[in-house]
């Protein structure tokens, strides 16, 4: 009974992983033909946002693939596996796809220095200017790109990983905590999806719309408490500080890695919410009160949810 369980977890899962990456896989194995052909992708040619969610994807059915091999074989260790080969998998396809070139017109382009384009303004402005503003090859600008492939990649694991454990071991202690963490990862990948397509509605200017203000908080919040929410599946069940403080914590510092990215990405300046004291840096620092707060709501609702999740926990131990 139990084995037939799994066996609908695992193929439902596989099948699940398989549907929603399949047009980040056809991005890739479009791009991947292009530059087998002709050396080099043509900028008509180029597949939205294929990096890196095409390597998500990748790194994310070959671990879901492996993992009954990976759970019987390393057991209690084998959360840390799965994420380190997910994120070895995830680097090597992403390593491989920056390879590739993009052409414009005359000009050759590394694949990076033309997704970096793409995230500088909404679609809108870029075919108002007719031809995307290209950034010399910087690497960091990738540390946005990378912060949230990494956290994309672990969490999902982390589910994997939690109700495999869970369907296994017949032991649902930890359903609410991974259905809470299911919820997090899918609104952020919403959220991710649609900044893809929309930017967010931002207008090409450092002052946004408020519709566009809203989404970008929305987006850095979730994103702290999604990984907040994860370390706390983890350690669910222990001490306070470890179950509900420490990823609160890191809900926090999770928000504002995302905004030393943003800052990486826009030359050190950040996008204005608005005019006033409150959208305004403080001293010489880039963060403004908003963003303060924006960081703030991140471990305050980490915080919220965990506590909630680990009353029942905290009444059995008293």
């Amino acid at each position: 009974m139990m084995k037939n369980k799994y066996g609908v977890f695992y193929w439902s899962s596989l099948v699940f992983l398989l549907l929603v990456s399949c047009y980040p896989i056809y991005m890739g194995v479009k791009t991947l033909l292009f530059a087998i052909e002709k050396g080099a992708v043509r900028s008509e040619d180029y597949p939205k946002y294929i990096i890196p969610y095409t390597p998500i994807c990748i790194a994310l059915i070959m671990v879901a693939a492996l993992y009954p091999v990976i759970y019987k074989v390393f057991k209690k260790y084998a959360l840390p596996v799965g994420s380190v080969l997910g994120l070895g998998i995830f680097l090597a396809a992403e390593t491989g796809f920056e390879k590739f070139r993009v052409i414009e017109g005359y000009t050759v382009l590394p694949l990076e220095s033309w997704q970096y384009s793409l995230c500088i303004a909404t679609p809108e402005v870029l075919r108002a200017i007719g031809e995307p503003i290209y950034a010399e090859n910087n690497p960091a600008f990738k540390v946005h790109f990378y912060i949230i492939a990494m956290i994309i990649v672990l969490t999902v694991i982390g589910l994997i990983h939690g109700f495999t454990r869970m369907i296994k071991e017949n032991d649902t202690s930890r359903k609410k905590p991974l259905i809470a963490q299911a919820v997090c990862v899918t609104v952020f990948v919403g959220l991710c999806i649609l900044a893809c397509f929309t930017a967010f509605y931002r207008n090409g200017t450092l002052y946004i719309s408020a519709i566009s203000a809203f989404l970008m908080s929305l987006f850095f919040i979730v994103f702290g408490v999604t990984f907040g929410v994860y370390l706390g599946c983890i350690f669910y069940g222990l001490k306070r500080f470890w179950s509900v403080m420490l990823p609160s914590l890191a809900a926090v510092v999770t928000t504002l890695a995302m905004y030393m990215g943003e800052l990486v990405l826009m030359n050190g300046v950040l996008f204005k919410y608005g005019r006033g004291f409150f959208f305004s840096p403080i001293g010489t620092l880039p963060f403004a009160a908003v963003d303060y707060l924006v960081m703030l709501l991140s471990g305050l609702i980490s915080w919220l949810i965990l506590r909630l999740l680990n009353q029942k926990s905290y009444g059995q131990k008293n």
